[in-house]
């Protein structure tokens, strides 16, 4: 009993410290990539918008982009080349050396000591992560284009906040979900397999750091098809949600509507 609690703590341990190291040590890289990716599609969109007179929906396009495609992208490919890479090197490090032999020998399962708590990081981080790229990016879009380029603020928020659904917001999110998730299982499984000293691990580090950033591009175009078409089904999900909430305000306070 004493040995499965030890077990249970260590596990605890390690998942914590995969959520800092996912998360809060990749927060800096993740916000100067999403400023300067904002900052420069709002300088790009602003001068060709305002030969066409609509330089007023500089704001809304940067968000568009920001949510939809750029954020969960962007943080996809800085968390693949920086926590994907680690997960590799590390898990292919203890496999070349026999440390996870010596898991197998002690009774330790070596994918649930190693490999979940760090899909569970990912799979948890990721979208966090993609909210902080989204914010900074149109903060940053906002700044380049209000302050850099003298556009009026009140036109470009309110072209944001009419263009922008919560849709848009679920399809940035369920991006970030499946990009942690698959980045995590790659590298993980590419650490597993990894044979060969330290060049063996040099080489598998380098496949799934690229095996991760081009299962991103593929990923991302299939979500996009895909939650495109699922758009209608949330629509209606959003409507039942808002009719059965009314319903049950309206029967918990008969006389508030009067």
């Amino acid at each position: 009993m004493k040995s499965v609690w030890k077990t249970m703590l260590v596990g605890k341990k390690e998942i914590v410290r995969q959520f800092y190291f996912i998360g809060v040590q990749s927060l800096p890289v993740i916000l100067t990539t999403g400023a300067f990716v904002g900052a420069v599609l709002a300088y790009t969109s602003y001068n060709q918008f305002v030969a066409l007179g609509v330089q007023s929906w500089t704001g809304a396009i940067v968000a568009k982009a920001q949510v939809w495609q750029l954020g969960p992208v962007l943080v996809g490919l800085m968390l693949a080349g920086r926590v994907g890479c680690s997960m590799t090197a590390e898990i292919g490090t203890m496999n070349v050396t026999e440390q996870i032999d010596a898991l197998d020998t002690m009774g330790t399962d070596p994918v649930r000591y190693l490999v979940v708590p760090r899909v569970l990081a990912s799979f948890c981080m990721t979208p966090v992560l993609t909210v902080f790229a989204m914010a900074v990016g149109i903060a940053a879009g906002l700044f380049m284009t209000v302050v850099i380029m003298g556009a009026e603020f009140h036109f470009q928020w309110s072209q944001i906040e009419d263009w922008m659904i919560p849709y848009d917001y679920v399809q940035g999110l369920s991006k970030g979900l499946v990009f942690g998730v698959a980045i995590s299982l790659i590298c993980c499984r590419s650490g597993l397999m990894t044979t060969g000293g330290a060049e063996g691990v040099g080489k598998a580090t380098t496949a799934a750091n690229v095996s991760s950033c081009i299962a991103i591009l593929i990923l991302n175009l299939i979500l996009s098809i895909v939650l495109f078409y699922a758009q209608p089904l949330w629509d209606w999900i959003a409507y039942t949600v808002d009719s059965a909430w009314l319903a049950a305000l309206g029967a918990a306070f008969p006389g508030a509507g009067q």
